[in-house]
């Protein structure tokens, strides 16, 4: 029994969540909370709070028992950049990009199979 949670359009770069995602792959719940709660990372603040979402839809939709939750699959994929501009001298201005994210997140009591 694996259970999703999804968070898309995340002010945070790919790249940079990536970093953290691969941290907690294939761990169980409780030290993948402990790992995410004391991360510097602005990313870790942002995958706990969907680590926790998955939980609850784990315990809530499925019944499922927490304490043999693990983090089966967890991905970052690119999401559409914010292009803004700033002004520069002479009456130029330059782009700033704001990247974007989105976090899949599955929980099971088994491994999945067929996702990398």
């Amino acid at each position: 029994m694996n259970v999703n949670a999804t968070l898309k359009g995340v002010r945070l770069s790919a790249q940079k969540g990536r970093l953290v995602a691969d941290q907690i792959r294939g761990l169980p719940v409780d030290r993948a909370l402990n790992l995410l709660m004391f991360s510097p990372k602005k990313g870790a603040g942002i995958l706990r709070k969907v680590l926790e979402s998955a939980i609850a839809n784990a315990e809530h939709n499925e019944g499922a028992d927490i304490d043999e939750l693990k983090v089966t699959c967890v991905h970052v994929e690119q999401g559409p950049t914010l292009k803004r501009f700033t002004a520069r001298a002479k009456g130029r201005g330059n782009r700033i990009s704001k990247p974007t994210c989105h976090i899949y997140l599955t929980v099971g009591d088994q491994p999945q199979r067929g996702k990398a």
